[in-house]
């Protein structure tokens, strides 16, 4: 079955459907509560309750890392309603559970490599009175996860840091830092419009690694595209920019290609790029 993973385990907030007025009188704690102990039941489990209403089952705690909310992990799943009606599986699935529904961050941070169980989310835990953007989950719908833990990887944005900061102090950058944790120089800001995050753009610019190899480059006369059609690293740094202005973007793997990378472009990789904003279109 195609693995929906990528939609499912979105942030909740980002995804779920807006509410009708209708439903928004609606108690689905209350109604969760009741189905979820009416399937506890009915399947004869021994689950344990977080907290926040999380129900789990540790069928095996697993022996190697344990993740933490900000975790890169490797994952297979089974993700079903209450019914049984399938709504994605996968056996191998890397996600940060940084942008994953609550559920799910709380749940497998339950395990170590090689763990499995069984998560039973509430909806307020998934996505809520609103259910999901494709209509697939329904609205106050519980989902049940069956999950293993394949692996938990070592902490990227740590690493993308420290390298980064390296990177600045060796070639004695003066560099600022966003809240995203995106990295930039400006070497000059420009004069003429600045662009939105929305803005079609020119820009011609030089794209390589930490330790200087090109992956890719314009020429002198750039290209044009719409802020927000590129990774998230440009769609944040370009407009730091007013037009004819250039400088560098020091962009870590998650405002850029993420722990999967992009061709040449490996998983969890630092990118720089020259830049100069040639025109806002």
């Amino acid at each position: 079955m195609k693995s929906y993973l990528y939609l499912f385990f979105s942030i909740l907030l980002l995804t779920s459907c807006s509410s009708s007025s209708d439903e928004k009188f609606i108690d689905y704690n209350t109604i969760n509560e009741t189905e979820i102990q009416d399937y506890i039941l009915q399947n004869n489990l021994t689950p344990q309750k977080t907290e926040s209403g999380l129900y789990y089952i540790i069928n095996n705690e697993g022996t190697g890392s344990r993740a933490v909310e900000s975790s890169i992990v490797n994952i297979e799943y089974k993700g079903t309603l209450l019914d049984g009606t399938s709504f994605g599986e996968g056996e191998s699935t890397t996600i940060d559970l940084s942008k994953v529904i609550i559920g799910l961050k709380e749940g497998i941070q339950l395990f170590k490599e090689g763990g499995d169980g069984i998560l039973i989310i509430p909806s307020s835990l998934a996505f809520g009175s609103g259910g999901d953007v494709s209509g697939s989950i329904p609205s106050g719908a519980v989902l049940i996860f069956e999950i293993t833990v394949t692996a938990v990887y070592p902490d990227y944005k740590a690493e993308n840091e420290a390298t980064i900061l390296k990177y600045i102090e060796d070639n004695n950058l003066n560099a600022t830092k966003t809240d995203s944790g995106l990295y930039y120089v400006i070497n000059n800001e420009g004069t003429g419009t600045r662009p939105t995050s929305s803005s079609n753009v020119t820009v011609a610019y030089k794209g390589y690694f930490l330790n200087g190899n090109i992956f890719d480059q314009s020429n002198s006369v750039g290209i044009s595209f719409g802020l927000n059609q590129v990774i998230a690293g440009w769609t944040e740094g370009i407009p730091l920019f007013k037009e004819g202005g250039d400088g560098i973007l020091l962009i870590p793997y998650n405002l850029g290609y993420g722990i999967n990378g992009n061709g040449s472009i490996p998983g969890a990789s630092v990118l720089i790029f020259d830049v100069k904003l040639i025109s806002v279109n």
